[in-house]
């Protein structure tokens, strides 16, 4: 597995592999109502192009195929991570978090915080990040959890 930033080329397929891992690995927590509003069919494709392109994005590959990505923005807000179902728990999401903490210790940072799903709260425990708050926040008129957490570097 290899860790390199996010190019233009790579779009459709983390979109793809977003759609994916939420449909098929997040619905396991979440009502199908729920997964609509997060992932919908139609993903707002300028929205998320934006959103890529306002933060460090990196991709890990396995074998050519990209198994997952994550994002971050100057203040250690990690974004975004997410693995494509054939190769949940497979190291994916560690190498990725482990290149963020490395990305954020290279730019003085001395915390990342995220908004963790009720899926990724247990993978973010498993690496130092502390629960801070709950919160349930609306997308698509329809509510959702998640865990506000922080790890301090």
């Amino acid at each position: 597995m290899t860790v390199r930033p996010y190019r233009l080329d790579d779009f459709a397929a983390v979109l793809t592999l977003f759609q994916r891992s939420v449909h098929e690995v997040a619905s396991r927590d979440y009502t199908p109502e729920q997964i609509s509003a997060w992932a919908p069919d139609s993903p707002d494709v300028a929205r998320w192009s934006k959103r890529l392109s306002e933060q460090s994005v990196f991709v890990c590959e396995d074998q050519d195929q990209i198994a997952g990505f994550a994002s971050v923005d100057s203040d250690g807000h990690l974004d975004l991570l997410y693995v494509h179902p054939d190769v949940q728990r497979q190291g994916v999401a560690s190498v990725l978090c482990a290149h963020i903490v490395q990305w954020a210790t290279a730019h003085n940072l001395d915390r990342l915080y995220t908004e963790a799903s009720v899926t990724a709260r247990p993978f973010f425990e498993s690496r130092g990040f502390s629960v801070v708050g709950s919160e349930v926040i609306q997308a698509g008129g329809v509510s959702m959890p998640r865990f506000r957490m922080a790890l301090a570097l």
